[in-house]
């Protein structure tokens, strides 16, 4: 049995027809003022994003599905620029984009003192601790 997720025929034949259908919808966002989206490429194509996916993973097809990715990554990009909207970041995640902060977690301790149940206590002193993000 084979793991092949292209049993059924494809949809299309060649990929100078898929890029037909991908250039056919960028213009038609160009000329009309439409924001470009992969939801906008899927319907255009009369598929889902998943078969994109799909269309992504075979050898033959693949370049034309990822620079079509780019060129909505990119819309998303210059809009983001333009605008600073949240939507086009949540976009951007969708693409593997990430938020990124770094966290500082060294604390300066004077002194610590642990008290025994004897009534003892004992000292350390300690100019840094590193603690663990994880």
């Amino acid at each position: 049995m084979s793991n092949n997720k292209f049993c059924k025929p494809l949809k299309f034949k060649t990929v100078e027809e898929l890029q037909k259908k991908i250039d056919d919808y960028f213009y038609s966002c160009d000329e009309e003022s439409e924001p470009i989206t992969i939801t906008g490429l899927a319907l255009a194509l009369d598929t889902t994003r998943e078969t994109l996916c799909d269309y992504e993973e075979k050898d033959a097809y693949s370049d034309t599905i990822k620079k079509a990715k780019l060129r909505v990554q990119h819309a998303y990009e210059k809009r983001l620029v333009k605008r600073g909207n949240g939507g086009d970041i949540f976009a951007l995640k969708n693409f593997g984009w990430k938020d990124k902060s770094e966290v500082d977690n060294t604390l300066n301790i004077k002194s610590a003192f642990v008290e025994f149940n004897d009534g003892t206590s004992e000292g350390y002193d300690t100019d840094k601790v590193q603690t663990s993000a994880n």
